[in-house]
């Protein structure tokens, strides 16, 4: 499954901060990377988990992030793969949650109407 470098592209420049950024594009993360899709066979480890579907894994998760804890960046301890679908339930997009708290918590108001005079 390939990815959309565009939208690649734009995550980087407008939302992935700098040092995060490097970290990525760094030799080291690349074969920690290599290293832990070949170790989990390509395949996303929380549908393993789940007994779900055979799903392949395009992205390598950090369990710990590594604001959280930065001494476990590169260790495969805290590594997993997962499809795309598993990561998107890991880390949603900031605001996203918050429009659907908004949505199950709005009311929807009934009008009683008559049937038109016209019509009888």
């Amino acid at each position: 499954m390939k990815r959309n470098r565009e939208q690649d592209r734009y995550y980087d420049k407008y939302k992935r901060n700098k040092e995060a950024k490097r970290f990525y594009d760094s030799a080291a993360w690349r074969k920690c990377r290599d290293y832990v899709l070949k170790r989990d066979n390509y395949l996303c480890q929380p549908c393993l988990k789940q007994g779900m579907k055979l799903k392949p894994a395009d992205t390598v998760h950090h369990i710990k992030h590594f604001d959280e804890a930065p001494e476990l960046v590169l260790d495969p301890d805290n590594l997993e793969c997962v499809c795309n679908a598993c990561h998107n339930k890991l880390h949603p997009e900031k605001g996203q949650g918050k429009a659907k708290e908004k949505s199950k918590q709005r009311k929807v108001r009934v009008i009683q109407v008559e049937a038109n005079r016209e019509v009888w």
